[in-house]
């Protein structure tokens, strides 16, 4: 006689968020700068801002934003240059933190990451309990502070961080994962952008419980592909597993100017650093990708991306600058000059990539 199948294990994500990370740190080390508007970011009449503070984001300032827009909604923001350097230290402090709790660890940019805690290395008998840990830790090591969401999955906990930010940590069990989802406005599941917002809002899709009531046929038939991702999201289903040293889709560079550009001349010596920073990552990564994409900024903020693939990964660093510069000479002259230029190389492979096996992991409550 067969043995009964063992029940499935309830997983418990965390997804931790650092608060407003970049502005955070430059406040934490110049305390001239606590309680003002701050932008990470470019000059205040040219570039983009990166990151904004609390006290900025009350103006309407966000991150992606111009300055020169920023500065019309905020003009007391004060702008700020970015340290990467000083950011990604930060950043593998913190993931030091976070390998204390568990080996599953999948980090999403440097200010965030999934963390699967099924398995309580540390005994502290929830994953509340580990969450306020680990959050604990970030502050007492860091002197920031950090939101994070507990769930059963990474959509919901995802969802759950932005619930009480700043400083603040939001717990969804399994119960309320439905009723969660079906309360929220569907512009805040992640990968759905203002476009699709858009779209479902003309379709009388405003919350997850609208979403929730659209058949699957109706989604197919108005998003194609990407209707099964909508129609589990709806029902707060997300099988998808965290995933340790999860690997880069793409590999690339891009610098905004200081004036925009139009001599060519220029633009080849710019292509050119930005195609040695890209390279350097490429190598560090020990990857190569078959597909070389330029972006390109124009003076009015107008951006388009001209991609090329080739049958087999790219070779080198002179390939790669090649193809970059052929795709920028098909674009000039631009009118205006260019402002920003990047260049990404993905279709990205890595020698010995392994699927492994998830591993079997006892049950830990919320």
């Amino acid at each position: 006689m067969a043995e009964d199948a063992a029940p499935p294990v309830q997983r418990k994500i965390i997804h931790v968020d650092m608060d407003a990370f970049y502005a955070s740190v430059e406040q934490r080390d110049d305390p001239a700068l606590r309680g003002r508007p701050v932008a990470v970011g470019g000059s205040r009449a040219r570039g983009v801002v990166a990151a904004a503070s609390y006290e900025a984001r009350t103006f309407g300032v966000r991150s992606a934003m111009p300055s020169s827009t920023a500065v019309r909604r905020c003009p007391d923001l004060v702008f700020v240059r970015p340290r990467f350097e000083v950011y990604k230290a930060i950043s593998l402090q913190i993931r030091a933190i976070f390998a204390d709790y568990t080996d599953l660890i999948e980090p999403l940019s440097l200010d965030e990451a999934y963390l699967d805690v099924t398995e309580d290395r540390l005994g502290l008998g929830s994953a509340r309990a580990i969450a306020e840990d680990i959050r604990a830790r970030i502050r007492a090591d860091t002197g920031l502070t950090a939101s994070a969401g507990v769930s059963y999955n990474k959509f919901i906990a995802k969802l759950a961080s932005d619930q009480n930010k700043p400083d603040g940590l939001c717990v969804i069990p399994p119960h309320k994962g439905a009723a969660f989802v079906a309360s929220l406005p569907v512009k805040r599941f992640h990968g759905v952008g203002p476009v699709t917002a858009q779209k479902m809002e003309r379709l009388g899709i405003q919350t997850g419980a609208d979403l929730r009531d659209r058949p699957l046929a109706f989604l197919q038939a108005h998003f194609g592909s990407y209707a099964d991702y909508l129609y589990r999201a709806a029902r707060g289903v997300d099988d998808r597993p965290v995933r340790s040293n999860r690997p880069s889709k793409s590999i690339g560079a891009e610098r905004t100017f200081e004036t925009n550009l139009s001599d060519r001349a220029a633009l080849h010596a710019a292509m050119e650093t930005i195609a040695d920073a890209a390279w350097a990552r490429v190598d560090r990564s020990a990857a190569r990708g078959r597909t070389v994409t330029l972006k390109l900024r124009h003076a009015d903020f107008h951006t388009i991306t001209r991609a090329r693939s080739l049958s087999q990964p790219v070779p080198d660093k002179a390939r790669f600058l090649g193809i970059g510069l052929d795709l920028l000479d098909a674009q000039l002259p631009v009118a205006g000059g260019i402002r920003l230029l990047g260049l990404t190389l993905s279709g990205i492979v890595r020698e010995g990539d392994e699927t492994q096996a998830e591993p079997v992991q006892p049950s830990l409550p919320l």
